[in-house]
Order: structure tokens, then sequence, then C-alpha cells
């Protein structure tokens, strides 16, 4: 079986293309993109939370799947990446772009709970689980990439992947499953 992605957003090649000349490698993985598109999809007229835009591939993908009711909050620390970002989708009036740190959002955000949560920095991951996992709504999906080794990764990563799914089994807000897929995944329910 093929499981290379049959559609693409159409501004997805254009911040590719934006990314290679900045010199970013952490884009998300095509199929962890398609496949983060069906479960928005799956969610329609729901609110959608991208920790980590990174230059907004992760993003094109989720608003490629969500319906003209649903909305995106994409967080980012990194205002030189994020501007790629908002370059490519800002016109797409169901995103809002936060230049915040992680931590710091999470701190402040008192708004509704999210239908999906696409988390691709650390807060949210491998610390601030919980706090991430109360943001959900009931039934409300949890998706993590970049759980295999990645030629992006700091030396001292792979204990703290470890750490993280040896943790995820005793997480009483979630069922989960890990997948040796794309770049590993883990994709859960909020309970």
């Amino acid at each position: 079986m093929d499981d290379t992605p049959w559609q693409r957003p159409a501004a997805l090649a254009p911040i590719l293309a934006d990314a290679a000349e900045l010199g970013f490698a952490m884009s998300c993985e095509e199929r962890t993109g398609s496949l983060l598109a069906t479960l928005a999809a799956s969610k329609p007229g729901g609110r959608m939370l991208e920790l980590g835009t990174g230059v907004g591939a992760g993003a094109a993908w989720l608003l490629h799947g969500m319906t003209a009711s649903s909305r995106l909050v994409t967080v980012e620390a990194d205002p030189k990446v994020q501007t790629v970002a908002a370059r490519h989708l800002a016109a797409d009036d169901r995103v809002t772009f936060e230049t915040a740190d992680a931590d710091a959002w999470l701190d402040a955000y008192d708004g509704p709970r999210f239908a999906l949560a696409y988390v691709d920095c650390r807060p949210g991951k491998f610390h601030r689980l919980p706090d991430l996992l109360d943001l959900l709504e009931p039934g409300g999906l949890y998706v993590v990439d970049d759980l295999l080794p990645q030629v992006t990764w700091p030396g001292d990563h792979q204990p703290r992947v470890n750490g993280f799914l040896t943790r995820m089994p005793e997480q009483p807000k979630i069922r989960a499953t890990p997948m040796r897929w794309a770049s590993g995944l883990l994709v859960g329910a909020r309970i």
C-alpha cells in the first residue's frame, strides 16, 4: 500500500520552500499532515489547537481538513518562523496566530475547550500534559509526532521521549495509541 497523501494543501509547497530557504527542518511530515487533515475533518465546527506552529506546515494540513465553521488557534514562540506561516495562511479567517511561549500561553488561556490538539513542542507533550488534556473537550483528540529519532533532535532528547511514552499509559484522562509510523505518532482521545 502506498501511504503517500492523496491530496495536499495548496499552501504546503510554498511553505516548505520558504522553510528550506530559512533552513527550518522541523516541519510536520506529510503522512502526519494527512492524518491531521483527516482528524480535523472528523470534528466539524470544532475548535483546534496547535502548539508549535513552526512555519505552518501542520497548520496548513489542519486547515485543509477543517470545515468552514471550524477554528484553529496556533501558538509559536519564534516570530521569525511564524511569519512564514502567517504569510501563507493568515488570509484564512479560521486561523488565529498567537506568538507566545507555549508554557505562558497555557498559563494564560481561559477560553473554551478544544476538539483537537496537535502538540509539536515540549509543553503539552514532555511537560504540562495534564494542563493540555484539561483543555480538550470530552472525546477531543490529542496528537503528537516526532516520537521516533529525528536528525533535528538534540543529543539529550531521547530520554524525554522515553519518559513521555512511559508515562502515557498512567494518564487517567486519555486513551491513546502509539504508532511506529511516519515520524512516530501518538493519537489519543480525552475521556
